[in-house]
């Protein structure tokens, strides 16, 4: 079975090896790679170079062009590498191509080995400075980005970039409070943590980086996958995997339990709990341990997932022991797990305005998944976005919503047969979106099941980060009349992929190639345009939060350009142009009043401007005052949402009310009420990575910022109330735009 994907591109590193001019200093743990690797990139470029939907040979000039997404994917940042160690190279770039054909990788891992070289020299150097001292009272600044800055052209240029780096690091830690002592434990071990993860890369991790330099310099959206991503990328489609049920972080070399998955074996044996370090694995009942401290994460993944109803032993440290504590062994029998976090969800948010109430249910879809093994195997039950969707659909119409909103920020995309499916569900029959192959034949993708799951009004909420799969959706229910779009210009993907297995042609049935991920075709809107670069415009225009510049496919260098083919034969279900004016009116007349909204708004303008200044002041006066001017901030805001929880929590005194309206108990110290934050607003700077804080607290404010206020979600949910009066109080009206719904009575 075919699988087409439609999703943003994935995030890869990028290296690159062969026979070259051999560096003053290599490594001392030279990785190499392995006749698989490449077999595999053979197998990969001949696949690319024919079937790919922007068919390029590998030459000399996609040579060079590897040869720059290498470098630039070992060292975006332009902190390790000098000048020099990229010239001395520069002889050989034409010989990426050569490489690949000849099977011989020895290029790419040996580049590999002088940034590896330079990370453990920048490293160490950046351990030394700990040592010593800084002076905050000068006027200097940091540059954040440095993508578009030159690699150092000397040592001493290397040092003072990793000086003002360590300075940086050490003044925000400074500024949250903590003193030398702490700062000097602090770095030292961030710093080791960072050459530690680097010394885990094995010869796979570059491999996959050198090929995905070569698959992007084609076209963003094409990827190679290793055996491990590939199937990584396979339970990320079907939501599931076997195992214990357990989320699973790297804390100081030790495997700590983060997360227990609900009804997993890990939560129905009552012996495992957040917090606990899991030191060993052993496979059955007899079996020995097999240490795991030190052990990459991906590593300890791969050991405790395995075979349902398999046994799997863990040497378990209790998160309340000491490193001396006693261990505790813990047996568990491997079952199907289900990432439910991942799955479809839906809530009802209530809008209460000049005295009606009305109730829009949200479905919010982080992705468009599908079981496509289960599915081929005939799995009646198999995981699929449109079921959940349907279910949910079909609950929400027994809790009698007025409007039904489907969530789609940061859904980067999936199946494509779960776009049109899931389309299908809001209009009758017809066609949804249009595929063109390379040799332009053009092909039509429709819903052929009639009738509708949900036949009322529908909106979609889009930003940035909605690509690929939710634009076809998105840009179907606006060409269908069907739904308003509402937020932000969505990410602008038009492209097709499909996963090809290269372990077809591998050599021995334990060889394993991995896959490729590769842009077969290009996609249209029924209406013949494409999203490609331009994305969805939405209906009703949201303030934009994103960084259009260097997020979406117009920040691509080599993004396919827009297009447009002849439309479809389709008959648009409804017309709703007639209500975008009032109700985008009404919708900047209420965000204008709308303290959160503003708040979010300045937040985002400070962001904007930080990047375009690109630049920190390392002046210890200068920053306390900006931190000064943000803390008041913060206080005020955090004031003004504790008074709107007393407000909300003391009783209304209506004319009919008998007693009189009371004020709301003050919250103690030992009951401290919190403030209800704002979704998107920044976390204020404690200076420490995530690995870095209690994990409990990191946890504690994980839930605090899911459970933020989602402004941009309130504010959909108001436009389609609005949305709702302006159709019950013009039935005709409502006819004429929406002639599939039901009729309305006028009034509530």
């Amino acid at each position: 079975m075919k699988k087409q994907l439609l999703m943003a591109a994935l995030a890869f590193a990028v290296t690159s090896h062969a026979a070259v001019p051999q560096p003053e200093k290599i490594a001392n743990t030279q990785l190499k790679p392995i006749a698989a690797q490449t077999q595999a990139a053979l197998w990969a470029s001949r696949l690319l170079g024919r079937y790919h939907y922007k068919a390029t040979p590998l030459d000399n000039a996609m040579s060079e062009k590897i040869a720059d997404a290498y470098f630039k994917s070992l060292d975006g940042e332009k902190l390790f590498l000098l000048q020099s160690d990229v010239d001395q190279f520069d002889v050989m770039r034409t010989k990426f191509d050569d490489a690949i054909n000849n099977e011989d990788l020895t290029l790419p891992f040996t580049i590999y080995g002088v940034y590896q070289q330079r990370f453990s020299e920048r490293i160490a150097y950046a351990r030394e400075l700990l040592k010593g001292k800084f002076d905050f009272t000068t006027d200097e600044t940091f540059q954040l980005d440095r993508e578009k800055a030159a690699w150092p052209k000397d040592e001493a240029e290397a040092k003072d970039l990793w000086r003002k780096r360590v300075k940086n690091d050490w003044l925000r830690l400074k500024l949250a409070g903590k003193d030398d002592k702490a700062i000097r434990e602090t770095l030292d071990k961030r710093y080791e943590n960072y050459q530690a993860r680097v010394r885990k890369l094995n010869n796979e991790d570059v491999f996959q980086m050198f090929m995905n330099a070569y698959a992007t310099s084609i076209e963003p959206h094409t990827n190679y996958l290793g055996p491990r991503s590939a199937d990584n990328f396979e339970i990320a489609m079907r939501l599931s995997l076997e195992g214990i049920g357990a989320v699973l972080q790297t804390r100081d070399e030790y495997t700590v339990i983060r997360e227990i998955v609900v009804g997993s074996p890990a939560a129905m044996s009552g012996k495992l709990k957040v917090g606990d370090r899991i030191v060993g694995v052993a496979q059955g009942d007899t079996a020995a341990f097999t240490d795991l401290l030190g052990w990459r994460i991906d590593d300890v993944v791969q050991l405790i997932r395995g075979a349902k109803d398999s046994v799997v032993r863990l040497d378990v440290l209790p998160a309340d022991a000491g490193t001396d504590g006693k261990h505790v062994t813990v047996s568990l029998v491997r079952k199907k797990i289900n990432m439910e976090e991942q799955a479809a969800k839906k809530s009802i948010i209530e809008v209460k305005e000049n005295g009606v109430k009305r109730r829009v249910g949200v479905i919010s879809l982080p992705t468009f998944y599908q079981d496509f093994e289960a599915k081929r195997k005939g799995d009646r039950d198999f995981k699929s976005a449109t079921r959940d969707v349907a279910r949910l659909l079909g609950e929400l119409k027994k809790e009698k919503v007025d409007n039904v909103l489907i969530d789609l920020r940061n859904n980067g995309g999936g199946s494509l047969n779960e776009a049109v499916e899931l389309t299908g569900l809001f209009i009758d029959k017809g066609p949804v979106v249009m595929q063109r192959t390379a040799e332009g034949k053009v092909e039509v993708e429709s819903d052929t099941n009639p009738g509708l799951a949900w036949d009322g009004p529908v909106g979609v909420l889009i930003n940035r980060g909605s690509a690929s799969a939710s634009e076809i959706f998105a840009a179907a229910i606006q060409d269908y009349g069907r739904g308003l779009i509402i937020g932000e210009p969505s990410f602008g993907k038009g492209t097709v992929q499909t996963l090809v297995n290269l372990d077809r042609f591998a050599q021995g049935e334990k060889t394993r190639y991995g896959e490729l991920k590769m842009t077969i075709a290009q996609f249209f809107r029924i209406n013949g345009g494409t999203t490609q670069l331009r994305g969805v415009t939405p209906d009703i225009k949201m303030p934009v939060t994103s960084d259009t510049e260097n997020f979406g496919e117009s920040s691509y260098d080599n993004a396919l350009p827009w297009v447009a083919i002849k439309p479809a034969n389709f008959v648009p279900a409804g017309d709703l142009k007639e209500l975008v004016a009032p109700l985008q009116k009404r919708h900047e007349a209420r965000i204008a009043k709308d303290k959160d909204f503003q708040y979010l708004q300045e937040d985002m303008a400070e962001v904007r401007k930080l990047r375009k200044e690109n630049a920190i002041s390392l002046n210890e006066t200068v920053r306390r005052k900006e931190r000064d001017a943000q803390d008041a901030r913060s206080k005020l805001r955090e004031e003004r949402q504790l008074a709107l929880a007393k407000e909300a929590e003391a009783p209304a005194n209506t004319p009919d009310s008998k007693e009189p309206r009371t004020k709301a108990p003050t919250p103690t110290k030992a009951e401290p009420k919190a403030a209800v934050a704002v979704k998107g607003s920044p976390r204020q700077d404690d200076g420490l990575q995530a690995d870095e804080r209690n994990l409990a607290s990191e946890l504690a404010a994980e839930k605090a910022a899911k459970n933020a206020k989602d402004v941009m979600l309130t504010e959909a949910a108001h436009i389609l109330s609005d949305e709702v009066a302006m159709l019950k109080t013009d039935t005709r009206m409502a006819a004429r735009l929406m002639p599939y719904m039901p009729p309305t009575k006028p009034g509530n």
